[in-house]
């Protein structure tokens, strides 16, 4: 492995137009080719498997367009105090407002609050719903202005007025100011690392050109593999992330080599050889993980996990071949300022700096730094015990949106389950008597303890199926919700023996985000079976010992726990909340520990393979236990530390966003990465390689000779390549072939 990867820099540094301008070629094409695709497809959530997609499918074949997905609008009307909107002037202003909401061009529906009953039992308040023929990222300006317009002039007679749904909602960003920030703290890390322009420039570049490729290709492909926009998220995440990764080790592995005084060609080769055979094992690491995401079952997430793994390949194949391409056109530009001036010498190999020391104060201290690390990621790993997953809505949002001071009119004048009704879909195909049956049915569902009420059926025009709505006493992310639609579908037998021929089933949005939460939390366990299996594997070959990849796996499991301990203790039960801006506390979103393994599984394990490889490195050369691991930190520690900073940056701008779920997803990642990368990588790692000694790199004889030789080390090339004659000269910056 390393020897070929040697010869692959040497050529791409010595063709150095042709990579470069092949790699541009690419860009265009790909480019070109997104330009001239089919528009992408909408990324419907589906989740085969469950009750309520099984309801929401029969829906679609019984009721045609029961499923239509045009936007909506719920007003809201709360009468000014002491008032009813049944008053003349406040119920002649709500009905003037439907009126002119029915006028809009792409208005399908409106319905009456006084016709449809939609009044509050004190009379305080009452609801309207709006239905568009077009999804709301399809209204036009005109039709929203026509909506707001009427809005206002309720508003102007004195009624409070609220509007929840999609019509209108504004999209919080992604981060806005402050993920550019991260960006920008991520270049001065890269520049404080380097103390060079070019240095610090080249891994973002290089990383900008591999995201800028596979979202080009992403779009391309969209419409032959159903692929959309959202599904490049994680791509775009973590191709941008890994491709600066790589790119930072293999630029850093080249000034090292030249500041051993190699020449520059041959310092690309070796950087290729030998930090490129970490950037192949990683980059499989990540692509395990992600690939991964398919055990799971939802189509999205797949599809997502696969588009990612493609992303972070890349990442690898320009870190190998365009990286050191790069080197060739600014092979001293790299180098420090104080190196290219001649004001000082490459840094020798012995050099002892703060890795080092850091390394021999474990070495001396293991005990005590193995407990304090361990006891304090237990410690913040408790919350997960208490867990709760789901879909935040509404409900979740600041105060200061309209969509959520609707949604708490809603539960203040109707009852906190009114923002989750339960959707009862009765199939009465088999029953003798249809109305009778799904009459029982609905019965016997509204004398279930928790049901407040139940709506009337509605029947197909066949007349064979029926569905209706049942509200929960208790709000859609209560516990007791969950607890109340497990006990209707334990019912069912009892209810569907008294229907004689019906049966039913739960769904709507409550139901389906319960649903979700379930499948996600038992897929949770085979998922992390399956990447930590194969990932252990992988490093097994890597470092050809069989307690560093089980300690590495085990270090991972530590850090994620903790970084989900984390995310619950501030955003479901709300310690250090407000210093989040996070406005209202609840249950976690299904997707986030899914998410939380897979990508910081694929990072933890680069910045294990990369600090590692150097000890092992060190090892193979002769080193003892202790002082291999003082040689893989002064080689690594500075490089793995600005990548670990670099990714927080990065995933901290997410903070900032106004939506609580992508305030989650950035917290959740850069508080993982600070834990494992300089909690578990920096402290229990060589904590417990000192305390293994020699048996952190035993394998068995037989296992020894069973198992390929990948040669991630380089030993094969320290034998092929000479060392330098003399000391490390001073650089000249003469010409390079």
């Amino acid at each position: 492995m390393a020897t070929l990867l040697y010869h692959l820099g040497r050529v791409a540094f010595r063709w150095r137009w042709f990579v470069t301008v092949l790699w541009v070629a690419v860009l265009g094409a790909v480019g070109f080719a997104a330009t001239k695709a089919p528009a992408a497809p909408d990324d419907g959530f589906t989740m085969p498997g469950i009750e309520s997609q099984r309801a929401f499918d029969l829906l679609e074949q019984r009721f045609p367009g029961t499923a239509a997905d045009g936007a909506s609008a719920r007003i809201v009307f709360v009468a000014p105090n002491g008032e009813k909107v049944t008053a003349t002037e406040n119920r002649a202003a709500i009905e003037k407002l439907v009126t002119e909401a029915a006028d809009g061009s792409q208005v399908a529906s409106t319905v009456d609050p006084f016709a449809a009953k939609a009044v509050s039992a004190d009379a305080t308040t009452a609801y309207s719903t709006v239905t568009f023929k077009v999804k709301a990222d399809d209204l036009t300006d005109t039709a929203k202005t026509h909506l707001e317009r009427a809005i206002d002039t309720a508003q102007k007679a004195g009624l409070t007025v609220e509007v929840g749904g999609d019509a209108l909602a504004t999209q919080p960003a992604a981060g806005g100011s402050a993920e550019a920030i991260g960006i920008a703290i991520a270049a001065l890390v890269l520049l404080i690392t380097f103390g060079s322009l070019a240095a610090a420039g080249l891994p973002l570049l290089t990383a900008i050109l591999g995201v800028g490729i596979s979202m080009s290709a992403i779009l391309a492909l969209g419409s032959a593999f159903g692929l959309s926009e959202t599904t490049g998220t994680l791509a775009t995440m973590l191709g941008l992330a890994c491709g600066i990764d790589y790119a930072l080790f293999v630029v850093s592995r080249y000034r090292e080599e030249r500041a051993k005084g190699h020449a520059p060609r041959e310092a690309a080769g070796l950087a290729a050889g030998t930090a490129g055979s970490a950037v192949v094992f990683a980059g499989l690491t990540v692509v395990i993980a992600l690939a991964g995401l398919s055990v799971v079952g939802i189509p999205m997430l797949t599809k997502m996990g696969l588009a990612a793994a493609g992303a972070v390949l890349l990442s690898v194949l320009i870190s190998l071949t365009l990286v050191p391409a790069l080197l060739g056109f600014w092979p001293n530009k790299v180098l420090s300022r104080g190196v290219r001036k001649g004001t000082r010498r490459g840094r020798k190999s012995d050099e002892n700096n703060g890795g080092s020391r850091w390394a021999r104060l474990v070495v001396r201290r293991p005990i005590p730094v193995l407990l304090l690390g361990v006891v304090g990621l237990g410690a913040m790993a408790l919350p997960a015990l208490n867990l709760q997953l789901g879909m935040p809505g509404d409900e979740a949002k600041s105060t200061s949106t309209t969509e959520r001071r609707a949604y708490d009119d809603l539960a203040k004048g109707f009852g906190p389950g009114f923002n989750g009704p339960l959707t009862i879909v009765v199939d009465a195909k088999g029953a003798t008597d249809a109305k009778s049956a799904v009459a029982t049915v609905s019965k016997e569902i509204a004398a279930t303890d928790g049901v407040v009420s139940v709506s009337p059926a509605r029947f197909n025009s066949a007349g064979d199926t029926a569905v209706f709505s049942a509200t929960p006493s208790t709000s859609p992310t209560d516990e007791k919700t969950k607890q109340l639609v497990q006990t209707i579908r334990d019912e069912r037998p009892g209810i569907e023996s008294k229907a004689s021929g019906a049966d039913f089933e739960v769904t709507g949005t409550t139901a389906l985000n319960i649903d979700v939460a379930q499948k996600v939390q038992d897929a949770l366990i085979p998922y992390l079976a399956l990447v930590v299996g194969l990932a252990i594997v992988l490093l097994l070959l890597v470092f050809r010992s069989l307690l560093v990849p089980l300690k590495a796996a085990l270090g991972f499991l530590l850090s994620v726990l903790a970084a989900l301990g984390a995310v619950v203790a501030v955003f479901q039960q709300g310690h250090g909340a407000s210093l989040l801006g996070v406005d209202q506390t609840g249950p976690i979103m299904s997707l986030m520990p899914i998410f939380l393994v897979g990508i910081v599984f694929g990072l933890a394990m680069d910045y294990e393979v990369f600090l590692v490889s150097r000890m092992r490195e060190a090892y193979v050369h002769g080193d003892g236990p202790g002082q291999a691991i003082v040689s893989g930190f002064r080689h690594s520690a500075r490089v793995v530390v600005a990548a670990a900073l670099i990714m927080m940056a990065v995933f901290s701008g997410f903070i900032g966003a106004g939506a609580s779920m992508i305030k989650m997803i950035g917290f959740g990642l850069a508080i993982a990465v600070l834990f494992d990368a300089f909690v578990v990588r920096m402290a229990i790692v060589p904590a417990v390689l000192s305390l293994l000694g020699n048996k952190a790199w035993y394998l068995p004889s037989w296992l020894n000779r069973v198992l390929p030789r990948m040669d991630v080390e380089g030993e094969a090339l320290s034998r092929k390549v000479p060392a330098p004659v003399t000391d490390p000269p001073t650089v000249h910056l003469t010409p390079v072939p």
